[in-house]
């Protein structure tokens, strides 16, 4: 587990995270954790989905929550899980890490069959209503 460290910076931390290169993860309490090694790296260790997510958006769900409990989200990991975010935002995502106060996984950029996985992390509360099959 990482040590608490309370940030009293002012400047603005982005809530949502893909990494560029040379990682650049966020430590600390609900980081998101390394991306794996291509291909997974070996057992226990999950990498990028080999198919596409699936073709369609699914209805977002009626009840609106006003925070994702960790353990609400927690039962659709190693699934397609649909986000819709606060910000608007929609997209597929294969989910390999909840924390805390974050998800992290593979998120789908793309259309239909033409697109490609990108690990990526987001923090809860940018999560408005979410959906896994």
């Amino acid at each position: 587990m990482y040590p608490y460290q309370p940030q009293h910076s002012q400047q603005h931390q982005p809530r949502s995270f893909v990494p560029g290169p040379g990682g650049g993860f966020p430590g600390g309490p609900g980081g998101f954790p390394p991306p794996p090694p291509p291909g997974g790296g070996g057992p226990g260790q999950i990498g990028a989905p080999q198919s596409p997510p699936p073709s369609f958006v699914p209805p977002m769900p009626a009840a609106t929550a006003f925070a994702v409990d960790p353990g609400s989200i927690r039962r659709c990991m190693f699934r397609n899980v649909y986000i819709w975010q606060t910000n608007g935002d929609q997209y597929w995502m294969f989910l390999t890490h909840v924390g805390r106060r974050s998800i992290a996984g593979f998120r789908w950029f793309g259309v239909g069959s033409a697109g490609f996985w990108l690990y990526f992390g987001l923090d809860l509360n940018r999560i408005s209503q979410f959906t896994c099959f």
